[in-house]
């Protein structure tokens, strides 16, 4: 798949759907989508989460880009552990969000109205 952003041909080899695939694919054997581990996986949630604030509080970038991946990889196999779809509960958290009004205070808050 070709797009275009900013007048420059960006090729899309893979999309979210494929990667959440190839987690669960490499999760499995691992055992990391039995429903027993949902605690330990909500730890490394929480592991990954202090990474992103350090790597936002010292403007790190590659760590934050890094931290973002993990997190996405643990909400992947978390999410087959509690049963659900990734996409269901993203469609789900949108549809909450979507019509929402408000603006974003000076400090970077978003306050509804």
């Amino acid at each position: 798949m070709t797009i275009t952003h900013d007048n420059q041909e960006v090729f899309m080899t893979e999309n979210l759907n494929t990667f959440v695939d190839k987690i669960e694919l490499w999760g499995k054997p691992k055992g990391l989508l039995e429903n027993s581990n949902k605690l330990a996986q909500l730890a490394k949630l929480l592991e990954e989460s202090g990474e992103l604030a350090s790597g936002v509080l010292k403007n790190n970038v590659p760590l934050q880009k890094d931290s973002i991946g993990d997190i996405f990889v643990v909400l992947t196999l978390l999410t087959a552990q509690l049963g659900f779809n990734l996409q269901d509960c993203v469609e789900l958290a949108y549809n909450e969000i979507k019509d929402r009004k408000g603006k974003t205070s000076k400090d970077g808050s978003f306050i509804r109205e």
